[in-house]
């Protein structure tokens, strides 16, 4: 993996692009996509594609739908390259095949039913709104508010988004060696960094930190995987409980980007005490260039942040080695995953 993030020039847009109204255009209707593939989920269409023969007629049985609306929805998708369409046939590209048939593994129907939940959708229509006020219009802190269900769901539900993540997470943690370890997974979720890491060293011990119901998820994944009786729980918010340790490795997995820089500060403060001289903090973070407009992707992510916090945001490599060195973690390093929107922040106490 590199150990520095690539920046790339920012481009007079003003200058390099042509006139082109259907970017607006596009941008009008971008709704359609997101409600299509929703659609299409909650039909059952993708599977029915899969076992085949794939005609409107037999899509339509199956969906339990009228084949005039199974044809134009199938069209759409075709149109907007989800799925392919021969001789009056609709069958799957190889990313829909992978990503939006049931029958995959790495099916991520349900990363969709949680990204675009009703709830989420309506909190993006009062956009206008939240930019005014420069915070979400959620309740409190909006999803960083104690005991927040939305984190079951998350924890439930990501995983085929978060899973291919954890592998050269703890790859890059261990380093080819598996000594006895203490490992503490802040914020767990669905618990699969840390999991993997137990996979990966069977001398590691791990420690996942969450709301109780949230870990309840991880415990699971954690038996599913044969390392439950490696595995602790520790219940409560990262900021309040006694993390206990010292540890060898800390997880801060899609976490620093809820709060502002003072808040990440304090809690990189608080994992580095809790770490043995010579411990890394491994952090999981979409990270922009510092131009803070690309790669598109980990850009984009701080739009989520202003609708759905307080106060997070996506934050650059400068933010994050920043905030770790005023933590007093040293020789703090970028690794970008390949073919992947998430890079891994290391800081050595």
């Amino acid at each position: 993996m590199a150990s520095a993030i690539p920046v790339t020039q920012p481009m007079n847009q003003a200058q390099e692009q042509p006139l082109n109204p259907g970017l607006v255009f596009e941008m009008m209707q971008a709704h359609q996509r997101t409600a299509a593939l929703s659609a299409a989920i909650e039909l059952d269409l993708f599977r029915a594609v899969g076992q085949g023969p794939g005609d409107a007629a037999s899509l339509a049985r199956h969906c339990a739908a009228s084949e005039r609306g199974i044809r134009i929805l199938c069209d759409f998708l075709v149109i907007n390259g989800v799925l392919a369409k021969q001789d009056g046939r609709y069958r799957h590209t190889p990313s829909s095949a992978a990503f939006l048939d049931p029958a995959s593994p790495a099916c991520m129907a349900s990363v969709a039913r949680f990204m675009i939940a009703p709830d989420f959708m309506q909190i993006d229509a009062q956009l206008a709104e939240i930019v005014r006020t420069g915070r979400t219009s959620m309740p409190g802190d909006g999803t960083v508010e104690p005991e927040n269900p939305v984190w079951v769901q998350f924890a439930e539900n990501m995983a085929p988004m978060m899973g291919p993540m954890a592998a050269p997470l703890a790859a890059l943690v261990l380093d080819g060696h598996n000594p006895p370890m203490r490992v503490l997974d802040i914020a767990a979720g669905h618990g699969l960094f840390g999991i993997e890491i137990a996979k990966q060293n069977p001398h590691a011990r791990v420690t996942g930190l969450d709301w109780s119901p949230v870990l309840r998820v991880a415990l699971k994944n954690a038996e599913k995987a044969g390392v439950q009786d490696r595995y602790d729980m520790l219940p409560g918010s990262a900021f309040e409980v006694e993390f206990g340790g010292p540890y060898d490795v800390v997880l801060l997995t899609n976490f620093l980007h809820h709060f502002d820089p003072p808040a990440c500060v304090s809690l990189l403060k608080k994992v580095r005490a809790a770490l043995k001289p010579g411990g890394r903090a491994a952090t999981l973070e979409f990270v922009p260039n510092e131009d803070r407009v690309s790669p598109p992707t980990p850009a984009a992510f701080a739009l989520i942040m202003l609708t759905t916090t307080a106060a997070g945001d996506a934050y650059t490599f400068g933010d994050l080695r920043a905030m770790h060195e005023q933590a007093g973690f040293s020789d703090v390093k970028a690794h970008p995953i390949p073919m992947s929107p998430h890079t891994i922040v290391i800081g050595n106490a």
